[in-house]
């Protein structure tokens, strides 16, 4: 199993290394932050298709927009920041580029090499998706770190847990 970070998860538990314990009040902690993540990132898809978009469609606006210094947009870079294949993200540009909200350039340095912009209407798009998503994290954020401090909290024991933690 794979974590998304290229680090390969054990799905079995080392020889060398005990099983680790069945701990319910971790569990919970998890599965707590988990639903807030989850009910953030609903509230966001629906937004972002109220919007006439699809998720990713937002997703690759924003590596565009944001490329690092240094680093061009380029369908190789988006991506990989997306962990999309490549012709899949040649197929999700080709869609964005129909709806007037991105554009493919040749770059000046070396034209063999093709660059993505935004368009105007494509920036309109991010910066009201931005101003709403920036209120929601003011509005369930809090909360979200609150989940998040509690999955990072030292483990307890089940020896150790209350009753009402259980």
């Amino acid at each position: 199993m794979v974590d998304g970070f290229g680090s390969t998860l054990a799905s079995t538990p080392d020889a060398q290394q005990a099983p680790p314990e069945f701990d319910l009040l971790h569990l919970r902690r998890l599965a707590e932050f988990r639903y807030q993540l989850r009910r953030f990132l609903h509230i966001s898809q629906i937004a972002i298709e109220e919007a006439g978009l699809r998720p990713q469609q937002y997703l690759m606006l924003q590596c565009v927009a944001t490329v690092s210094p240094g680093a061009e947009p380029t369908i190789a870079n988006v991506a990989e920041r997306m962990f999309l294949k490549h012709n899949s993200t040649v197929e999700l540009v080709d869609r964005t580029i129909e709806q007037g909200l991105l554009r493919r350039t040749q770059d000046e340095a070396d034209h063999r090499r093709i660059l993505l912009r935004i368009t105007p209407q494509g920036k309109q798009v991010l910066a009201s998706l931005g101003e709403f998503h920036t209120r929601q994290l003011e509005q369930a954020g809090p909360e979200l770190v609150r989940a998040l401090a509690r999955v990072l909290k030292k483990r307890s024991h089940p020896s150790q847990q209350r009753d009402g933690e259980r």
